[in-house]
């Protein structure tokens, strides 16, 4: 008793057991109805409160036991019987909660169940009131037929008469059209002019867009600031970074982490660059690149990277070596990045379709002296175009690698 009596109960549930101990004073054998619905109560609950053990559970007990030792297999578990009031006693004489002594225990026999309710196929069961509504339908639609034929002659008679009527008017509107009788003829309804119809205007064609100036431009190039990096829980090649990169709350795919407005960004630097030369540093990011899920992680950016160029014939196995490229140490996070001579306004987000980005990016490229640039003779898109642009930041530092010259820069 010492675990009931430390139970604590609201007063909803001191209401309700009361209402049990109620219950349990009118127990008898005589008493089926009570019976019945005590049964039905236990039914979805282990104990009198639900699951939660209370004195009321043991005055039940101490009224139903008798009882349930009396009944035989049918009164217990059988069609019309009580299997859950069995089901309460066999609990609470047994169960360390309650702490009774019980020393001549009911006999339950859990493995003997005289009945168990059927299943009802729900399919069989729709299909078996389709069939009743059905039948029902055809009954009133045969009850009603001799009313529905009744309304069918109705309907004939006023037609045939609307026929007449018709002809009658029709034959004294060409009377009176050929003997002039002017006093019918003003009678006659006169006969409306039809509307001319009004040329519709075709709606003016809408101006075409403006033509798309060809520009690495539309690439949307930022200082990012990592604030952590990871290892991909899924993917051994990659890191999983957070970097602010200038975005204004509320922009999509992004989170705030420390007071700083962040995306994710996975980059398959992992075994390339070592991950402690990933933690609060500033890169340059592509912004406007559509966000891609990898391994289960969004992606809503890329990192800049140098990479020895791949000569013609080999093949890019991406074992490195691979330098992080460095905007100045001044540069602020989400401050624009540009190639000198190619300044211009961003896409919002590069259109997969256009290759905007795989057109551009092969002019990605690094100088002798270490600065990235963007070479424009070797882009086919700019015919006749060349000449090699920086890439600074609006401040107007330049952006450079470690040791790589002429490399790929993606």
């Amino acid at each position: 008793m010492a675990y009931l009596d430390s139970q604590k109960y609201t007063p909803a549930e001191e209401t309700e057991i009361q209402s049990w101990l109620s219950k349990a004073s009118s127990v008898s054998p005589d008493n089926s109805s009570l019976l019945d619905e005590i049964n039905n109560t236990l039914a979805t609950r282990t104990t009198a409160l639900g699951t939660k053990p209370s004195k009321a559970d043991i005055v039940l007990y101490e009224s139903l036991a008798p009882l349930v030792k009396s009944w035989g297999p049918e009164q217990r578990t059988g069609e019309h019987g009580h299997p859950n009031i069995v089901r309460l006693v066999d609990f609470v004489q047994n169960s360390p909660f309650f702490g009774l002594d019980v020393k001549d225990k009911v006999e339950v026999d859990v493995e003997d169940i005289r009945y168990v309710k059927p299943v009802v196929d729900a399919k069989a069961e729709k299909e078996r009131l389709k069939k009743e509504k059905a039948a029902a339908a055809a009954a009133a639609a045969a009850a009603g037929g001799n009313a529905e034929q009744k309304t069918l002659v109705d309907r004939t008679k006023e037609a045939a008469q609307t026929v007449v009527e018709k002809a009658v008017e029709a034959k004294n509107t060409v009377v009176e059209a050929v003997t002039g009788d002017a006093a019918a003829a003003a009678g006659a309804k006169p006969q409306k002019q039809k509307k001319e119809k009004k040329e519709k205007k075709g709606r003016e064609p809408a101006p075409p867009p403006p033509p798309q100036v060809l520009s690495p431009c539309l690439i949307d190039l930022r200082v990012g600031h990592i604030l952590k990096a990871i290892k991909h829980p899924e993917a051994d090649s990659l890191y999983v970074s957070t970097i602010a990169m200038g975005d204004k709350p509320g922009t999509d795919d992004t989170t705030e982490v420390d007071g700083q407005i962040c995306r994710t960004v996975c980059s398959g630097l992992n075994g390339l660059v070592p991950l402690e030369e990933m933690q609060g540093r500033k890169v340059v990011v592509v912004c406007n690149l559509k966000p891609v899920k990898m391994r289960g992680i969004k992606s809503s950016a890329m990192v800049l990277a140098a990479s020895p160029k791949i000569k013609e014939g080999e093949v890019d196995d991406h074992k490195g070596p691979v330098e992080l490229v460095n905007p100045p140490a001044d540069a602020k996070a989400g401050e624009r990045v540009y190639f000198e001579g190619w300044a211009g306004e961003p896409e919002k987000v590069l259109n997969p379709k256009k290759k905007i980005w795989e057109t551009f990016q092969p002019g990605f490229t690094t100088t002798d002296d270490l600065e990235v640039a963007f070479d424009a003779g070797v882009v086919e898109a700019l015919e006749g175009k060349t000449g090699l642009g920086k890439l600074v930041t609006e401040s107007g530092g330049v952006c450079k690698v470690k040791s790589l010259t002429g490399a790929q820069v993606r």
